[in-house]
């Protein structure tokens, strides 16, 4: 399979740095060829690695405006927006109705801003280096140009996997390095002062069903229309489901030609098959390839065989092997991209807690609304009355779950979130490194809106998009760089406009998607109520990994680093299928292991690159 090198950027203060900083970035970005756009002082301002379909750059006078991802303006588009700014404050303004997913940069009058998506995707981080602020959009460049140490006590939420809260979600794992809030931009200005400005809130949930459903359609047309046109060959997931379902739809509307993957998994009860045959059989002109299971990579095969680090560990372990060989499949039929379904479940439907303000407000439908819930989740009755009478701030939330670390879940998800919890392989250093954390951020963290419904949905998106952004990152290294429409900002804009009760239900499965996709993808795919696993593959695929997993237990990187108990982690790496947790947490831990071993590579191969390239003596 092709490979390319990836796109990265670091953002530099129109100040003089030391001539060190753009001797490490030349460094970073070898064997390619750093590139530089200066300031409009001569200064450079924006460095790293890129093509231009990655980035584009234009400037108008005394202004430098710069989009790197999927953006719906084109250059003389933008540089008719460049135009129109002559103050920072101007610069959001300026880009209004422009969509897609990516980082706005720009150089004004000696200030320099720059912020990612609010989805969380395209990400912002910032580091003192050598007397100035510089941002990045990857985290690891900055530890490389700061010579970094992975933060442990970082390190050791992780090992909550998906489960860790705002604003803590948010941060680097490396020493001195520190994430933007998504929502927020950096602006430094000429006296080195930094400062945060919010330039995203979140749309005002009163919209109709039918307005609603339009919006989203709208929304997502046109974030699937930006990345495929008429007669392009591109690839695409068709799971059966209705997220992947739906954007195949939206690409065929577009006049795309789909070449689309559906996996076969074997339990008898699958039916994710029955449903991609079904809305292949509609789709003109596609190309569908069925992957039996076992004609695939198994799970967490490649476990050992190291790559290139990431900003923070993943589950991509599990089916990473798995996703190049699908890859390589669409890749090898003159596929140019791949549409993914990733979010779908996050944005389009808020999660329980929006029962806190239904029954505030409408109580008669809050009571009818609870006890669906409670039905068809068989929430214990006192439980969910505890939950939903619970009126605790944030702050309040956060210090309970400090002290809630080891243990099950909430037997109801109807709380701030998920609270975070840690497997019982974690150190008991881990579990008092993590309570710090919490009881620092109930100290000064703010919830992401006022109604814990609401925070609960914008986190649970926020959560989509962070893993939305390793893994288009994977895949642009494989060749075949992979979208996530449903984590474009303006669809989730469009999502989070429904009244979260009439966009998710107890008796209808994602009614708000369905209603908008209606009479484009058919009704037999909208009404779908079920959802295939693959855990069959899971278990076996940890069976043939056993040897690999035993020697991961006996020099494990997370016990040399005081985050896991060594017994305890043996013993859930040579017998998972004893675990009374699930898969997220063994999936957390064999991430956060391989990430570290990746690290750990990656600074083998540059020492010895370093040893070939220096002088000898005489």
């Amino acid at each position: 399979m092709r490979s390319t090198p990836g796109c990265w950027f670091v953002v530099l203060p129109d100040r003089d740095l030391h001539p060190r900083v753009m001797a490490r970035l030349r460094e970073t970005a070898r064997p390619d060829t750093l590139r530089v756009v200066p300031h409009p002082s001569g200064r450079p301002w924006l460095a790293g690695r890129w093509t231009d379909e990655e980035m584009t750059v234009r400037t108008a006078g005394a202004v430098r405006l710069a989009v790197a991802g999927t953006c719906s303006l084109d250059p003389g588009q933008l540089a008719v927006r460049a135009r129109r700014i002559g103050d920072p404050a101007h610069i959001e303004a300026a880009l209004s109705g422009a969509h897609g997913c990516f980082h706005v940069i720009a150089s004004v009058a000696g200030h320099t801003y720059v912020r990612g998506s609010h989805s969380g995707q395209r990400r912002v981080f910032r580091a003192e280096v050598e007397g100035g602020t510089v941002c990045a959009d990857r985290s690891l460049t900055l530890a490389r140009l700061t010579g970094a140490a992975p933060d442990i006590a970082r390190l050791a939420l992780h090992l909550a996997g998906g489960r860790v809260p705002h604003p803590l979600a948010e941060g680097a794992l490396w020493g001195g390095v520190y994430g933007v809030q998504p929502g927020q931009a950096l602006e430094s200005g000429p006296d080195g002062r930094v400062r945060t400005r919010v330039w995203w809130q979140p749309p005002v949930a009163e919209l109709p069903p039918a307005e609603a459903a339009a919006g989203l359609r709208e929304a997502m047309r046109r974030a699937v229309a930006l990345r495929v046109g008429s007669g392009e060959v591109v690839g695409a997931d068709l799971s059966g489901g209705m997220d992947s379902t739906s954007l195949c739809f939206l690409a065929a509307e577009a006049g795309a030609r789909l070449v689309a993957v559906t996996l076969d998994w074997s339990a008898p009860t699958n039916q994710d098959r029955a449903y991609a045959d079904h809305a292949a059989a509609r789709l003109p002109g596609i190309e569908h390839l069925v992957f039996p299971s076992a004609d695939l990579p198994g799970h967490f095969s490649g476990l050992d065989v190291r790559g290139e680090p990431t900003d923070e560990p993943t589950a991509a372990p599990r089916d990473r092997a798995q996703q190049r060989h699908l890859a390589e499949a669409m890749l090898t039929r003159g596929a140019g991209l791949r549409l993914s379904g990733h979010g779908g479940d996050q944005v389009v439907q808020p999660p329980p807690a929006y029962l806190h303000a239904l029954l505030r407000h409408s109580p008669a439908a809050g009571l009818r609304h609870a006890a669906g819930r409670r039905a068809r989740h068989r929430w214990p009755l006192g439980a969910m009355v505890h939950a939903l009478v619970d009126g605790r701030s944030y702050a309040a939330w956060l210090t309970q779950a400090a002290e809630h670390l080891i243990g099950p879940a909430a037997p109801t998800p109807l709380g701030w979130g998920p609270g975070p919890r840690l497997p019982a392989w974690a150190s008991a250093q881990a579990v008092e490194l993590c309570r710090e954390q919490l009881r620092a951020a109930a100290h000064r963290a703010e919830p992401l809106h006022r109604d814990r419904g609401r925070h609960a949905w914008i986190a649970m998106v926020r959560q989509a998009g962070r893993a939305a952004g390793p893994l288009s990152h994977r895949a642009a290294l494989a060749g075949l760089p992979a979208h996530t429409p449903f984590c474009d900002d303006a669809v989730i804009d469009a999502a989070l406009a429904a009244r979260p009760h009439e966009a998710s239900t107890p008796w209808s499965y994602k009614p708000l998607l369905a209603a908008a996709m209606n009479g484009l993808v058919p009704d037999h795919i909208l009404c779908r109520t079920t959802k295939d696993h693959c855990g069959a593959e899971w278990r076996e695929g940890l069976r043939r990994q056993r040897r690999t997993l035993a020697a991961w237990a006996e020099d494990s990187r997370l016990v040399a680093a005081g985050v896991a108990d060594a017994d305890e982690l043996r013993r859930a790496l040579l017998s998972p299928q004893l675990l009374t947790g699930g898969a997220p947490e063994l999936e957390a831990t064999l991430g956060a292991e391989a990430w570290l071993r990746d690290l750990e590579h990656h600074d083998a191969r540059h020492d010895a690159q370093e040893k070939d390239v220096a002088p000898t003596s005489p």
